[in-house]
Order: structure tokens, then C-alpha cells, then sequence
């Protein structure tokens, strides 16, 4: 029998996939617990644990996911099982609140092989296992899903606040990929000397070192509008302090300025998550 310490080691990446998969924490929370109660529960000589949990909370994760949607989807079975000669490149799955609207245009198949594969790299003879098919099956469903999460949502180009709300959750999360993604390769971060005398730096070139900047921070950051322009500013109390000021080119972060001169602040405005201006 497996000891709960045992599992409470695996827990907090069980309610990473779970909250992943199905957007929702507390219901991510309910699954995880489901799954200890079923590990609990089984007489099976469980030798791979962390594959064990991560197939029964994926599963679990799934069938919420299809009774969510509870119409036939467009999947089809002979497509599915058509092998993906493609070298992929994994596109990293740090949707924030302002896509969401991505993820859910996915099936339930979709979502959870993208998902595992391309936020925590569970390998597809795994993903096969959990959605009982092929591999290259489940590389398929991931492959179809990276593609509609890739494009354009609801038929359009990504808004400018779909870019920035998208690469503060990557900030958030710490997802270095999404950000590396988001990011010209000369992106330059700037600031004014107000921001710099509250401690931001003063300049920092290029794509990979700005996202090397921003990977894991901005925890206290808020979506804000500048006039009519989506930025993002760091809030102490319910006060900005420093705005993250967005320069966007073809859905690309060309540069982010940091401004924290007192008129500058006075002038901005929060914003919903979900607020579709740019």
C-alpha cells in the first residue's frame, strides 16, 4: 500500500495538471483528491507511481472535461490514428484568463493531450494510455489542438489585449517558452527614472533576457488601460506603483516600458481580464 506521504509528494504536480486541464482550481483540487481516495482504494501493485497518478487524475480531469460537453465533437477516428511526421515544436500552454476562450474551443481529447505534452511534457505513449488510443494518435490530438491555440481566436488576429494579458500569465506562471514566444528577439524593456528610482532596471535588451526578467514574476501585477491602450501595472495595496507599458507589433511584445511617474499613474484606469479593447 502506498503511503499518503507518498502521494502528497506528487500532489502539488497533480493540481498543476488538474487545474491545467480543466481551468478551474477548486474542481482541480476535488479530482486530486479523487485520486488519493482511488490509490487509497487499490489492491494493484502500483510500481510507477507518478505515471499511476498521473494517468487516474487525467482520466478524471477528462470525464469532467466531456461532461462539460455533452454534444459529439468534430473528432475523427480514422484522422486520429494518421501518424504526425512533423518534428513538432512544443508551444507552451500559459493561457491566461484572457484565453481561456482558446482552450475551450478544444474537444476534451485535445485539451488534455496538449495539455500534458506541451505544459509538462508527459510523453504521448502516456497521453495514449490516458485516452485509451495510439500514440500517434495522441500526438495527433495534440498537434491539432497546438494549432488552433497557435491561431488566430474567434476567426481574427490576436488583440493587443489578448498579448498582454497572455504574456503576464506566462510572467506569472513562469512559463519561459510562452514568454520567449511572445517576445520580438529585440525587444528591449525601458524605463522612466521615476520607475528606475523605485528599483526597475533601467534597460534590458533582447528577447530571451527580457523573458529571463519576467519568467515567474509580476505575481502582483493587474490589467490596466493607458488612455485606450491594455498594459499591465504592479499594484502595492490596491495602489499602482510601476505601469508595465506595452509597445505591440503583429501580435509580437516589441518593448514594455516601465513608467511610474505620478501623472502617468494617475491616468490609468483597471481593466476586466476580460475587457476586449485594444
Amino acid at each position: 500500500m502506498t503511503s499518503p506521504d507518498a502521494f502528497e509528494a506528487e500532489r502539488p504536480r497533480l493540481t498543476a495538471i488538474a487545474t491545467r486541464v480543466l481551468s478551474d482550481g477548486a474542481e482541480a483540487e476535488d479530482v486530486v483528491q479523487q485520486a488519493w481516495l482511488r490509490l487509497d482504494a487499490t489492491s494493484a501493485d502500483v510500481r510507477d507511481l507518478p505515471a499511476w497518478l498521473t494517468t487516474v487524475t487525467t482520466r478524471l480531469c477528462l470525464d469532467r472535461l466531456k461532461a462539460r460537453v455533452p454534444v459529439p465533437t468534430d473528432d475523427d477516428p480514422d484522422d486520429l490514428t494518421t501518424p504526425d511526421p512533423a518534428d513538432e515544436v512544443a508551444l507552451a500552454d500559459a493561457v491566461g484568463e484572457a484565453l481561456h476562450v482558446v482552450l475551450d474551443r478544444l474537444s476534451p481529447p485535445e485539451r488534455v493531450a496538449f495539455v500534458l505534452h506541451d505544459s509538462f511534457a508527459v510523453e504521448f505513449t502516456t497521453i495514449a494510455a490516458v485516452l485509451d488510443a495510439t500514440p500517434a494518435a495522441a500526438r495527433k490530438l495534440a498537434s491539432r489542438a497546438r494549432a488552433k491555440v497557435a491561431g488566430p481566436v474567434a476567426g481574427g488576429r490576436l488583440a493587443a489585449w489578448e498579448v498582454v494579458d497572455a504574456f503576464m500569465a506566462a510572467a506569472r506562471h513562469g512559463d519561459f517558452y510562452r514568454l520567449v514566444q511572445l517576445l520580438a528577439e529585440d525587444a528591449v524593456v525601458s524605463a522612466d527614472v521615476a520607475a528606475v528610482a523605485a528599483g526597475t532596471p533601467q534597460r534590458i535588451e533582447g528577447g530571451r533576457e527580457v523573458a529571463e526578467f519576467f519568467d515567474g514574476s509580476a505575481s502582483a501585477a493587474l490589467p490596466v488601460l493607458v488612455g485606450e491602450r491594455p498594459a499591465a501595472a504592479w499594484f502595492h495595496r490596491g495602489t499602482p506603483m510601476v505601469l508595465f507599458d506595452f509597445a505591440i507589433v503583429d501580435e509580437t511584445v516589441q518593448a514594455i516600458t516601465f513608467r511610474a511617474d505620478p501623472d502617468v499613474l494617475a491616468a490609468i484606469a483597471r481593466r476586466d481580464g476580460a475587457d476586449r479593447r485594444d
